[in-house]
């Protein structure tokens, strides 16, 4: 098995980081033998945020978020980085949930390999 974290720290939208991020998450899910985890901080806790409305055409990073955790990955976003943006845990898609830098600090000796966007 193969164990993956993925850290994002870029917004949801005006910069791509966090969707290819979202997306090569997105595809290691689905990898058979791979299992990914995905960290949020900053401006990135964002793209958790269910119900995002965006014009046609746009990608939804929330869905985008919904389709990792369906497939057994975890999402953790920064508590301290949520509280800063005055966004509370409920705010969050379905799975994901408000995380602490501990558990992000576990998550990167947890993994064998971890990419940042």
């Amino acid at each position: 098995m193969t164990r993956v974290l993925v850290v994002l720290n870029d917004p949801p939208y005006g910069s791509e980081r966090s969707w290819n991020g979202l997306r090569l998450a997105g595809e290691l899910a689905r990898t058979e033998g791979v299992e990914v985890r995905v960290f949020c901080f900053g401006d990135a806790v964002g793209c958790a945020v269910a119900g995002q409305v965006v014009p046609d055409g746009w990608y939804h990073l929330d869905r985008m978020v919904a389709g990792i955790l369906h497939h057994g990955s975890e999402v953790g976003c920064c508590g301290t980085c949520l509280d800063a943006r005055a966004m509370g845990a409920t705010a969050l898609v379905e799975g994901a949930r408000r995380a602490t830098l501990k558990e992000a600090s576990e998550w990167v000796i947890w993994a064998d390999r971890v990419v940042t966007f």
